[in-house]
């Protein structure tokens, strides 16, 4: 099929109008200065494709043409002139393009009886099981099940100002309160009631998961980002695979985990399972949260290194990927997924920290099945340095 579209502006009658190249082909705008989305090329430097060259010959050793040298310089500045117009057209076309496929479907200002804002900006990142874009044949070859809906595989609460980053887990099966809230389907309404941080999501999507982790962390949310299972496979297949050792060899039935001991390249299955499973964890769903910083950082770091960076094939199909079935809320724009994807660099290389909640009991018995308590003392004096935008002690 083809993507190609006409470039604004009026066409001569009878003759075919220029073409654009596809967002395929195209860079990101020279003018961002913020950290790329995984796989965006990285911003033009300042200045490094001016077209302002002087058209002047070099004295000595040049042609003895002063005509030839002129025509020469002429060129060279046309050429210029015009290679910085594609590129800044290009860098455009990309960002419109980018920005016109953002899920913008949760509405944060909608929200009622929010806690007070806090120092810095807080994302909350969920992994969602959604199988939105994967076919009865992909669900099969990844072993995701054939459960319709969405519910959360992983949870994760960032926190970027002016004393660092925080990138800290909060376990699915956190044994939490959920404040009242009504049913979206049937309308029923319910009362506040203790349940698993998981349910919030099941029960009233990504509104009430916000209004469940304000309410049980007092720390206010700025922004959501949602990436389905079908979005995280096809970022790690668009890099070409994440590196990563593993100290013993993986196995897990339900998650289709089969990996052996040693170092090795995950592609985008493989990598789904590894962060899915738990049953062989030690301690289940906290070992689970942190295979998925680690493997976050490792995806991370090879998201930025240059040779994806600078490889149009992998930075316009790993873009593309992560935004296939990502969904944000209605505030986030381009700049605050850049600053987010920014913040978990970061933190999953060294320059912040990754933390899990502080945990009392990882195996607290409930009627809703196994749960994690948290340990509510160091819990709240690591939820209050967040809002303070101070280093957690």
């Amino acid at each position: 099929m083809n993507d190609w579209t006409d470039p604004p502006g009026d066409h001569r009658a009878g003759q075919d109008p220029r073409r654009v190249p596809p967002p395929s082909l195209l860079a990101p705008p020279p003018s961002t200065r913020t950290a790329p989305l995984p796989g965006m090329a990285s911003p033009a430097a300042p200045g490094r494709y001016d077209g302002s060259v002087h058209a002047r010959g070099r004295r000595g050793g040049g042609s003895r043409n002063p005509r030839r040298r002129a025509g020469k310089g002429r060129r060279f500045v046309r050429t210029a002139a015009v290679l910085s117009s594609v590129l800044l057209l290009a860098g455009a076309g990309t960002y419109v393009w980018a920005d016109t496929r953002l899920n913008q479907e949760v509405d944060l200002g909608a929200l009622s009886n929010r806690v007070p804002p806090g120092e810095g900006t807080n994302y909350l990142v969920v992994g969602s099981d959604s199988r939105e874009g994967l076919s009865q044949q992909d669900r099969k070859e990844l072993n995701t099940g054939s459960a319709e809906g969405r519910r959360t595989d992983s949870v994760i609460l960032l926190h970027t100002g002016a004393k660092g980053t925080t990138m800290l887990s909060l376990p699915r099966d956190s044994w939490v309160t959920l404040p009242p809230y009504v049913d979206p389907d049937t309308g029923r309404s319910y009362r506040a009631t203790p349940n698993k941080l998981n349910a919030a999501f099941s029960l009233g999507g990504p509104d009430l998961l916000v209004r469940t982790v304000e309410r049980n962390t007092g720390v206010r949310i700025d922004h959501y980002a949602e990436i389905g299972f079908a979005g995280f496979v096809g970022v790690v297949d668009a890099v070409g695979g994440v590196d990563l050792c593993l100290e013993k060899a993986v196995r897990d039935k339900d998650s289709g985990a089969n990996l052996p001991a040693g170092c090795q390249t995950l592609d985008g299955a493989e990598a789904l399972a590894f962060v899915r499973q738990r049953k062989q964890e030690a301690q289940g769903d906290l070992g689970r949260t942190r295979n998925q910083q680690r493997f976050l950082a490792a995806l991370a770091r090879k998201a930025v290194t240059p040779k994806t960076l600078a490889d149009p094939s992998k930075s316009f199909p790993t873009l593309r990927a992560g935004l296939d079935t990502l969904i944000v809320d209605e505030g986030t724009e381009l700049p605050d997924l850049m600053s987010l994807f920014e913040a978990l660099r970061k933190a999953a290389s060294g320059g912040g920290r990754q933390l899990n909640v502080p945990v009392a009991d990882p195996n607290l018995r409930t009627s809703k099945g196994s749960a994690v308590r948290w340990d509510d003392r160091r819990a709240r004096a690591l939820f209050e340095a967040l809002r303070e935008d101070r280093p957690p002690g």
